[in-house]
């Protein structure tokens, strides 16, 4: 398990001092207000006692205001989709978010902290194999309205049939109950589903992989997006990441990105 004092000494070491320009443009108002969003299960595990939420994108958001010398103030979503349409309002300074295309036209994302498998749960007695066998006429796939996996599925999917449902629960629900021929999601979520339906297969081969990514508004500049690209990727190199990950008991399902 990676040590996670040692690690947040080590990013310390490696980020460049914080001037007052990233300060004006990741804490204007004195805290970092951090975007979180509470439907990810792998990025958000639980709450402290005060009922702030705790896993690796809240701690994440917590090193980097300890660096920036400022106190975190977690704003919570109940969706990505709540995340990124709040900093067109700039209701959050860093949103913790799957970086996508889509988003990219309003927030300026650093690279991909860690990345989470997108893959697909089949009935029993499917005859897909693997995922070139999704996209056919004919094919119905259920996923979660706005969810970066879904983002991904809008762009690419040429023949399927994409059915959107409002969260997690019932796109599983819907696949179910619709008879629908696939269930797109996260892998380890998708591993809880199968076990749920007996008969039920996961594909071995992976869609996308989405990208965890820090981000600001686009309309706050340049200093502070460097200094969050400079910051994850200390992050990253300086075992932080993977210390989080392990501390929060989602190791094998999260991983560090490169």
């Amino acid at each position: 398990m990676a040590d996670l004092e040692a690690s947040k000494t080590a990013l310390a070491n490696m980020l460049p001092a914080v001037d007052t320009e990233v300060v004006a443009a990741l804490a204007p108002q004195g805290v970092l207000r951090a975007g979180i969003n509470l439907s990810n299960f792998l990025l958000v595990t639980g709450e402290d006692a005060d009922g702030a939420p705790q896993g690796v994108s809240p701690n994440m958001a917590n090193v980097l205001a300890q660096q920036l010398g400022c106190d975190v103030e977690y704003i919570t979503y109940p969706s990505p989709g709540g995340v990124a349409d709040a900093a067109q309002e700039e209701a959050w300074d860093i949103g913790n978010i799957g970086a996508d295309p889509a988003r990219a036209a309003f927030i300026t994302f650093t690279d991909a902290y860690c990345e989470i498998e997108s893959t697909c749960l089949l009935p029993p007695g499917s005859p897909i194999g693997t995922f070139a066998d999704v996209d056919q006429p004919g094919i119905r796939v259920a996923s979660k309205s706005r969810a970066a996996y879904t983002l991904w599925l809008e762009r690419n999917l040429k023949h399927a049939e994409l059915v959107l449902y409002d969260s997690i629960d019932d796109s599983y629900d819907g696949f179910v109950h619709d008879q629908l021929d696939v269930l797109a999601g996260l892998r380890p979520r998708l591993l809880e589903d199968q076990a749920r339906l007996a008969g039920s297969t996961i594909l071995a081969d992976k869609f996308a992989a989405v990208q965890q990514a820090i981000g600001t508004p686009s309309s706050r500049g340049t200093a502070g997006a460097a200094y969050l690209q400079a910051f994850v990727d200390a992050a990253k190199q300086s075992g932080l990441v993977q210390a989080l990950i392990d501390q929060h008991g989602v190791t094998g399902k999260l991983s560090a990105a490169d």
